[in-house]
């Protein structure tokens, strides 16, 4: 196993605010990077937790706002995140969006709205960071999905976007190696969805049923893997680490 040593170096976590993105932010941060800290409408949790971070170790983080979504939009925010410590080691592509689409009722702005958010967005900020990425050997990590592979009923789009992302990461590595190595986390059930996407118990308790460990993820396992794949994976490039507890082995 080879390990990279962290200390000073930059990591961009994008929808770094809350839930698996703050769990990532803080695990890299605990391996002595500087953290970008990317947030959309999460302003006051963003700025919370860059202030706890640079208690920790002060000056070791940034909190930037970005709209993601189109090529320009991309760009500014990684011209800003070069911006807070002159290079850019890691970028982390968290940030999406996960909603019920049942089939039939699927509108185009729907589906532009899902693939700006989960594929497009991933796609250019990768593509305007692979240059700085590639002046210290730095790495990508796409967060996709276990449904990527084995879709989700009613949430068609997202599978989509996902499996997206997951050849993404692919034809990434195969393209930029050897400077950039560009890797993803497919979660399980770690972080039940929110709002209008809401589980049921019910429904929740079935897909733990279906899980080989028997119980859900947390946020840490995922952050977990990405350390892993940042700090110590340096001979890997181009794929998928499925954090779901067994889950895909039930199909």
């Amino acid at each position: 196993m080879q390990e990279t040593m962290l200390t000073s170096k930059v990591a961009l976590v994008t929808g770094a605010a809350r839930r698996v993105g703050a769990a990532i932010s803080r695990v890299l941060h605990a391996a002595e990077m500087n953290i970008v800290l990317h947030y959309h409408a999460s302003k006051v949790e963003a700025l919370a937790l860059c202030e706890q971070l640079n208690q920790v170790r002060s000056g070791s983080a940034v909190a930037v706002s970005a709209v993601l979504g189109t090529a320009d939009g991309a760009a500014q925010l990684i011209k800003q995140a070069e911006a807070a410590w002159g290079r850019l080691d890691v970028l982390v592509n968290n940030a999406s969006q996960f909603y019920r689409t049942e089939s039939g009722q699927v509108t185009e702005a729907v589906w532009d709205h899902l693939l700006a958010s989960n594929l497009k967005a991933p796609f250019f900020l990768a593509q305007a960071a692979a240059p700085l990425l590639a002046l210290h050997q730095g790495c990508i990590v796409n967060m996709t999905d276990i449904h990527a592979e084995h879709p989700l009923r009613d949430y068609m789009v997202y599978c989509i976007s996902k499996s997206g992302v997951w050849m993404m990461t692919k034809a990434m590595a195969k393209e930029w190696g050897p400077l950039v190595r560009v890797n993803a986390v497919a979660p399980g059930a770690v972080a039940w969805p929110e709002g209008k996407s809401e589980m049921s118990d019910a429904v929740k308790q079935k897909i733990i049923s279906r899980t080989s460990l028997a119980r859900p993820g947390t946020a840490a396992d995922v952050a977990k893997a990405v350390l892993f794949l940042v700090r110590d994976a340096g001979y890997i490039t181009g794929e998928t680490i499925h954090v779901d507890g067994g889950r895909r082995l039930f199909g």
